[in-house]
Parts: structure tokens; sequence; C-alpha cells
């Protein structure tokens, strides 16, 4: 492959990333310009709570989950991105410190942006900095809804507001894959493996859900959303 050839299959990439949808190909080959590559194997660290910000991070294939560790050293993951989307943006602009850790869920292939590189690019392009309003207020939405589910729902609405949730990204109706395994899964969700294995026992048992590995059939979708909608102050 020659370069000329390699700019054009990088440049076809990125345009199929959101943040970089609409663009026209001289800010990509802006883009493209300033993008550092990094590969990871399954689990590896690709920041720490408290580390300095480099810059912010896109998926191009892989799977990375962000968490916090408490002082009892309970994990709690905050959100699981994969390919496409993009993390770690926030801090790139306060020039704060990183507030959670990263990790690999799978041979993962990232682009970095720079900070100082990235903030020069978006100041001068109106464009990217409407698109990254767009994904930062998408993510704002996500984490005040993983919120509401911690403090005001029990773990079956949680897990049932996750299959909604799950449903609506890949644009399905009646079944959807879990990307991630059952444990992963749990602290997603402020729980534990076995009393998520109970919670996914009881709504197979009620006809709401039928469990086939990782592919969960919503055999009553409405009985799911309604259950979705449960708070504690309900029960």
């Amino acid at each position: 492959m020659d370069a000329k050839e390699g700019m054009e299959n990088f440049i076809r990439l990125i345009s199929a990333i959101p943040l970089f949808n609409g663009l026209p190909t001289e800010q990509l080959d802006a883009i493209r310009r300033i993008a550092v590559e990094k590969r990871y194997s399954k689990g590896q660290t690709i920041f720490s709570e408290g580390d300095k910000t480099t810059g912010f991070f896109v998926i191009v294939e892989g799977r990375v989950k962000i968490y916090k560790v408490s002082s009892e050293g309970k994990e709690q993951i905050l959100h699981i991105f994969e390919a496409g989307q993009s993390f770690g943006e926030a801090t790139v602009f306060t020039g704060q410190r990183m507030p959670a850790n990263a990790q690999t869920l799978a041979q993962t292939h990232l682009l970095l942006f720079k900070r100082n590189a990235f903030v020069d690019l978006v100041s001068s392009n109106p464009s990217l900095a409407m698109n990254l309003l767009g994904i930062m207020s998408k993510k704002l939405r996500q984490f005040a809804a993983q919120i509401e589910n911690l403090s005001l729902k029990e773990i079956p609405a949680r897990l049932a507001s996750y299959l909604v949730y799950l449903s609506e990204e890949q644009g399905t109706e009646d079944a959807v894959v879990l990307n991630v395994s059952k444990g992963q899964l749990a602290s997603l969700l402020g729980t534990i493996p076995e009393t998520l294995s109970r919670i996914f026992a009881k709504l197979s048992g009620q006809d709401l859900i039928r469990v086939e590995g990782p592919k969960i059939i919503l055999t009553d979708r409405d009985g799911i959303e309604n259950l979705a909608e449960h708070t504690k102050d309900d029960a």
C-alpha cells in the first residue's frame, strides 16, 4: 500500500466516526495529521484515575471500560465504549486530571488526539466543535440516566433499563446482544454476578425475557419498558 492509498483509507476510517461526520476532506486531513495510533491487548490499562490528561481517544476497533474503584476495592463500571465512540474528552478543555480509569476489554486499536493539537483544531473548525458538543451532550444524558438508575431503581429495573438502552443502541426491537460478560454487566449495574444471575432467572420466569447465551430475547417488550420505569418508591 502506497502513502496516498494509506491516507485515503485512514480518511475513510475517521469519516465514519460520529465525531467527525460531515466534515470536509481538508478538515479530515487535518485530523489525520494530529492522530496518533495506539494498539492495546485485552486487559491493558490506557490511563488511571489521577493521571495527567494527554488528550482524548477514539476507538477504531475493540472495547474499553471506564471505571472507578472504591476505597474498599470495589469496581464500579461507569461506561463501556465500542468502535466508533470516543472517550476522555471532558478533561481536554479543562486540563484537569483523569477522573476515572480506562482499560481494554478486547484487543483494541485507538486513535489518540493530543490535547493542545486538538484544542487548536477545534478552535478553527466550528463544525467539529458542534459535533463534539453533540457527543458530550449525549454522554451527559447517559451518565444522568445511570445516576438515576443506581440511586432510584432496584436491580431488576436497572437491568430492564439497560436492555432498553441496548435495544436502542443496536437498533433492534425484540432482542439484544450483550457485548460484555455477566460480571462486567453486574459492575455496570452496581451489583454482583450472583444477584444479576438471579434477576435474569426471575425475569425469564416472568416471561419478560429469554436468555440464549449472550443474546437476550425481549419476549415482552412492553413489560420490560414498564419495569425500566419502576423506582424504589413504587415498590
